[in-house]
């Protein structure tokens, strides 16, 4: 039901890719996207296309998370966030 509604919320042409593109398989060109595309957009001119069962996602609700660059010396900058009452608060962490 929330990937059906999500899916609703996209601009047309967006819905429109999506029932054109099967995400990461390989293709013989652009044009034979681009073709797919100009037919179901004619199809779809006068309604409105349903998601596909090829397309959702995840949703993520992060608690905690953690920024991380490297230096030569190991004195790494850490940052960690935490949700605390839907505000995130950031602590410098020791490397």
């Amino acid at each position: 039901e929330e990937s059906d509604a999500y899916f609703q919320s996209r601009p047309k042409e967006s819905r429109i890719g999506a029932l054109v593109s099967q995400q990461s398989a390989v293709i013989s060109s652009r044009q034979m996207l681009e073709e797919k595309f100009a037919a179901l957009s004619e199809q779809y001119a006068n309604s409105e296309p349903q998601r596909p069962q090829h397309w959702g996602g995840y949703r993520l609700q992060p608690y905690r998370f953690e920024f991380w660059q490297g230096r030569p010396s190991r004195l790494h900058d850490r940052f960690q966030y935490t949700i605390s009452q839907s505000a995130w608060l950031c602590n410098r962490l020791s490397p």
